[in-house]
């Protein structure tokens, strides 16, 4: 509803803004991590989300045995890569999802079925992780990944080291790149230049800071370096990237 910031989702890593709507399955690691500006208490920005939690035996499953929920039964199976849901069927959702809000009782659980089957025959949705993503987290290792995630939000416009990562973690640098490769789908190296990478494309969208200024801001202190990086991920250079950025923003 309200907050802007990086949203990881099993091996996918995003920028998130108001609206942004996901649906997780059960064991999907995820983390929506805030702009630093929101942790400066004189900025004055606040956050706001809704959330529905509910078991992966649902109804005891029951329910969705049947013939007439085989799509809602469908979609929840999907949902173990992640859903993001855009378009209408955001809208039409994020107004539900508050009039839930409000609900008890039977009322409660028939309301939160019409959100599922609007879900389930929305085309306004896409899954997240990559197919080839396979979650092999176990509940004692999610402090563990969610201090590596801490300590690079915190620090990805500095000095970040898989020496230091590995230290949080308690574990060996080798041991800690296995690890971090088996739970991410890539290395800590790509993890932390892809963050970087996001940081760009968002001040590409929201500053008229120069090239050279993003690029610094961003934990490259390399220009060239920053370049063939950026390219790499985005198929073009920063400066095409903001012109279509700018181009399509203006089109619209």
């Amino acid at each position: 509803m309200k907050g802007t910031g990086t949203r990881f989702i099993g091996d996918h890593m995003q920028n998130f803004k108001e609206g942004d709507m996901v649906l997780t399955g059960p064991d999907l690691p995820h983390l929506w991590k805030n702009d630093k500006t929101y942790q400066d208490p004189e900025n004055k920005k606040g956050v706001h989300g809704v959330v529905i939690y509910f078991p992966d035996n649902f109804l005891l499953n029951s329910v969705f045995r049947l013939d007439e929920f085989e799509m809602i039964a469908a979609m929840l199976k999907k949902s173990l890569r992640g859903i993001e849901i855009t378009g209408k069927t955001n809208q039409a959702i994020r107004e539900m999802m508050i009039e839930l809000l409000h609900l008890k009782g039977g009322n409660s659980i028939i309301h939160l079925l019409k959100i599922l089957q609007v879900i389930a025959d929305s085309s306004d949705c896409k899954l997240i992780a990559d197919a080839a993503y396979i979650n092999t987290n176990k509940e004692s290792e999610k402090d563990r990944m969610g201090h590596v995630y801490e300590y690079v939000m915190q620090n990805y416009q500095g000095k970040v080291t898989l020496e230091e990562a590995a230290q949080i973690s308690n574990l060996s640098v080798s041991a800690f790149s296995r690890f971090f490769k088996s739970r991410v789908n890539k290395s800590f190296s790509d993890f932390l230049t892809d963050v970087r990478i996001s940081h760009a494309c968002k001040l590409l969208h929201e500053t008229n800071l120069n090239i050279s200024e993003i690029s610094y801001d961003c934990g490259f202190y390399t220009l060239s370096n920053f370049n063939k990086l950026f390219k790499e991920r985005i198929k073009m250079t920063p400066i095409q990237y903001r012109r279509e950025f700018l181009q399509t923003f203006a089109a619209g």
